[in-house]
């Protein structure tokens, strides 16, 4: 008889996207730009959990302006390499999260924490 160990799952992330729907529900941003919003959150959240080796990601979304800016830190110090950040291979099974993110978002970018591990963040313009 085999025996199999089926990986963790990844940890609850809804109460991150629904701050982040409901905030920007409050403040009128409309239904498609919320969506691309949830779904670069859910990417980030979930490499941090998988590849950041962080059982609960810490979520800060900031809301400044018409401008939204979301980060997900994690305990990794390994930044991404933003300039592959999609697999070459369209047939893989993993690899464009952050090409996800780059085409949902107007910005995103890494930076190292001071007390160790890195934050991956994205930021969304209102446009009118």
């Amino acid at each position: 008889m085999r025996t199999f160990s089926l990986p963790e799952p990844p940890p609850d992330w809804s109460t991150a996207r629904e701050e982040l729907r409901e905030a920007l529900t409050c403040v009128g941003w409309p239904a498609d730009l919320i969506c691309d919003a949830e779904l670069a959150l859910h990417e980030l959240f979930v490499n941090a959990w998988k590849h950041g080796g962080s059982p609960a990601p810490t979520v800060v979304v900031v809301l400044l302006d018409r401008t939204l800016r979301v980060s997900v830190a994690d305990d990794s110090p390994h930044l991404p390499d933003q300039r592959t950040a999609c697999s070459a291979d369209p047939y893989e099974l993993s690899g464009r999260g952050l090409h996800l993110v780059r085409s949902l978002t107007h910005r995103f970018g890494t930076a190292p924490r001071k007390h160790g591990g890195k934050a991956v963040w994205f930021e969304q313009d209102f446009a009118a």
